[in-house]
């Protein structure tokens, strides 16, 4: 059988442009990697809790094509992310909003938050050299030093004076009692987890796990006019320009036998000493669900330098991988008949609702006989 498309990748971007192109009748082969669909946002089934094997997703999203297209394959519930800090001992509120400044500096009034902010702010009087003299002319000296420098420093591996400034662009800061993590109109975790959903999304359509894309190109190239490829665009043409730099992470996952470890489902951990970022209670992400009772999974998330073959997460926002970026860019244009997309494809972080909205527009303008970039 002849394809359309061969979609090599079964994430979130994948799936979505797999099942946008079925839908409008087109031929779709998707081929993963792994022994799962679902990439990163794969769920396992613990005992009746969702873990989130690859770290913590929560799905927000202002746009309402992106909120009714997920909602088409999974109910979601009112989850709201509230993520706690500690620093030595001492608990935050997240993201910075009153709470966090009433714990910091027993201020109850967002005229006096907004007086010490500003005031430490101006210890910045010139334009930001690097990454902690932009946090800190974002958001002063105290907030800086308890609840960004240590976590940024682990999540790189490197002392954010040796950070470009450009890493934090800006800092949320709001001057309300407010502790839900995100903005956007719409927020939630799908009921029975992203597996399902992903899976949901795939009905229908040929898919094929532990197939690796690069090493059977040969075989399996042939079988479809077009190919999207959204696994690591510098592993697609053999590391020819040398190897894109990330950040990776390590995850050590324990099932315990309490009703609850910690209380929430996210605490930061943002001394420089503590060795990991987060810990993470996958139970707290479904609270409606009560059949994990009597047990508990907890993961603590490691920041780890990236070697070729390790899971690569962060990619390296730098001058030396912009360049190296750009030339793989190159190369990708000339590759007839294939696109590059997602996070690994494009070298760029996505927010899940990110990833889906670009994999609509992209079938949108294939399908409408417009560009084949992303």
């Amino acid at each position: 059988m002849k394809y359309d498309w061969l979609v090599v990748g079964a994430g979130l971007f994948g799936a979505s442009f797999a099942r946008s192109m079925t839908d409008a009748g087109q031929r779709v082969l998707v081929v993963e990697k792994r022994p799962h669909v679902a990439g990163n946002i794969y769920t396992e089934n613990v005992g009746g809790i969702q873990v989130h094997r690859y770290g913590a997703h929560i799905f927000h999203t202002s746009e309402r094509a992106v909120w009714d297209f997920v909602q088409r394959f999974a109910d979601f519930n009112r989850f709201t992310n509230e993520p706690l800090a500690l620093f030595r001992g001492e608990m935050y509120h997240m993201p910075f909003n009153m709470n966090t400044f009433h714990e910091m500096w027993g201020v109850t009034k967002p005229s006096e938050a907004r007086e010490i902010i500003e005031r430490q702010r101006a210890e910045i009087d010139h334009e930001p050299q690097n990454l902690e003299e932009q946090a800190i002319s974002l958001v002063g000296r105290d907030l800086y030093e308890k609840l960004v420098k240590g976590y940024t420093e682990k999540q790189w591996g490197r002392d954010c004076r040796e950070l470009p400034a450009f890493i934090i662009r800006r800092l949320p800061v709001r001057f309300v009692y407010n502790n839900n993590y995100f903005n956007d109109a719409f927020q939630g975790i799908p009921l029975g987890g992203y597996t399902r959903m992903v899976e949901r999304m795939l009905e229908g359509i040929e898919v094929r796990c532990g197939v690796d894309y690069l090493a059977e190109k040969e075989a399996l190239r042939p079988l479809a006019d077009r190919v999207l490829y959204t696994g690591p665009i510098d592993a697609y043409f053999d590391f020819a320009c040398g190897p894109l730099g990330w950040r990776s992470l390590r995850f050590e996952t324990e099932d315990l036998p309490v009703d609850d470890f910690q209380g929430n489902a996210v605490f930061n951990y943002t001394a420089r000493e503590v060795p990991y970022t987060r810990v993470i209670e996958h139970k707290h992400f479904e609270p409606e669900n009560t059949a994990g009772a009597g047990h508990t999974v907890v993961t603590h998330e490691y920041p780890a330098d990236w070697q070729p073959g390790d899971e690569p997460y962060y990619p390296m926002n730098d001058a030396k991988n912009a360049e190296l970026l750009r030339a793989y860019q190159s190369l990708a244009e000339k590759e007839d008949g294939v696109l590059f997309g997602g996070r690994l494809g494009s070298y760029r972080y996505l927010d899940m609702d990110d990833t889906i909205l670009a994999a609509l527009q992209l079938c949108g303008s294939l399908l409408a006989g417009g560009e084949e970039r992303p």
